[in-house]
């Protein structure tokens, strides 16, 4: 291993180490972790002290974190869920808020205030699951009704910017981007065929990975990363984003196991969560230009502001109008600062903007640097908002329901 890859790999390692401490000692942790590791890849990279660059091995494990990031995150979307009311309402939702920012911005872009209006407005339009989904877990949300509200809007604003991003972002035009998606769809859905025949019930291939599983081979987690490898090259192969194959392989591994395997999942996440995740986060903060964001605070402020309103305020009206779910204003509220917070589709579609020169580094710098706020902010506002809820007294009617 290369000397600077290895000190740039162990100053990584010792921030995902220091975050959840610091994370930890803050009351009622308030503050996300991710964020913190974020604070801590600005302080590293080379637009601060300078211990750490992403290249080479480095930039490899980044794109394995992300991967399982969204792995992770498909994984954790019931299907059936999706194609019910709740998932019917959250693509209505996201479909306004996508025409609400194309409006937008193409009204910015006209005033000459606003460049990659297409990047900008899928951005706009972004929630950020995969980073939700440990906040959801640690405060007991994700199997309650807020939880999956959230997971419905989550996982429709993760798939659709991902698909709007390879098909309006395109270097082959929407038409050829469209038939490559197709092509791409076609053999995801040909690899989702094969686990029910080769793992049914009775098969000496499923006894073969249910003994070996425990074993040294812990064939379950590498199937599980050819999986994810396989559809991550697929996707690169069509020139597609990896964030498309990493979120197709959770839900073809979800529809592998439609019960959960909770011992395939603790593994999961202590090969994600507790390495590869953390450096997505920390190399994701070290790409941050510091001066261009200080130098900014209008726009950052302006994009924060524009964030609420084509995506959170959205939400919210759909939330509130659905008369059956049951929510009260304080929820209603909560799930759409939740379905606000956005990052990882963020870094994604200005990393894809820059590279195709219709971004500066100091614009993508400034729109990251944003989510990673509403990463800070929206969710502790939900989080306070939802502790207030529980601690208010109950009425003696509520408490004979």
């Amino acid at each position: 291993m290369d000397a600077a890859v290895a000190t740039s790999l162990f100053w990584i390692v010792v921030a995902a180490v220091v975050a959840p401490l610091i994370a930890g000692a803050v009351p009622r942790r308030l503050v996300p972790e991710v964020v913190l590791l974020l604070v801590a890849g600005i302080v590293i990279g080379p637009n601060a002290l300078g211990f750490a660059e992403v290249d080479g091995g480095i930039d490899m494990l980044r794109e394995l974190g992300l991967g399982l990031l969204f792995l992770l995150a498909g994984y954790e979307i019931d299907p059936a869920e999706l194609r019910g009311r709740g998932g019917r309402r959250a693509l209505i939702t996201w479909c306004v808020c996508m025409a609400l920012a194309l409006v937008t911005v193409a009204a910015l872009g006209a005033a000459g205030l606003v460049r990659a209006e297409i990047a900008v407005a899928i951005a706009l339009t972004s929630t950020a699951l995969g980073t939700l989904l440990p906040i959801l877990a640690d405060r007991g949300l994700v199997d309650t009704p807020l939880g999956r509200s959230v997971l419905n809007h989550g996982a429709v604003g993760e798939l659709l910017p991902v698909i709007a991003m390879a098909t309006l972002l395109g270097a082959r035009g929407a038409l050829g981007s469209l038939l490559v998606l197709a092509a791409f769809a076609v053999v995801a859905v040909i690899v989702a065929l094969l686990p029910p025949r080769i793992l049914r019930e009775g098969s000496q291939f499923l006894a073969f990975v249910r003994r070996t599983s425990m074993t040294t081979a812990q064939t379950s987690v590498r199937l599980t990363m050819l999986l994810l490898v396989g559809l991550i090259t697929l996707a690169v192969v069509f020139d597609l984003d990896v964030i498309l194959g990493a979120f197709a392989a959770g839900f073809i591994l979800r529809r592998a196991i439609p019960t959960g395997d909770a011992v395939l999942e603790t593994k999961l996440d202590g090969l994600a969560y507790g390495f590869l995740i953390p450096i997505f986060f920390v190399t994701s903060g070290m790409a941050i230009d510091v001066r261009a964001v200080v130098g900014a605070p209008g726009v950052l402020g302006a994009f924060l502001v524009l964030l609420i309103l084509v995506r959170g305020v959205p939400v919210f009206v759909s939330t509130r109008l659905d008369r059956g779910a049951g929510f009260d204003t304080s929820e209603q509220v909560q799930i759409a600062l939740y379905s606000t917070t956005g990052l990882p589709l963020i870094v994604a579609v200005t990393g894809v903007a820059v590279a195709a020169g219709e971004m500066t580094n100091a614009t993508a710098s400034i729109l990251v640097a944003a989510g990673a706020i509403t990463v800070l902010i929206l969710p502790m506002v939900a989080g306070l908002l939802g502790q207030s809820d529980r601690t208010q007294p109950v009425s003696p009617a509520d408490a004979g329901r």
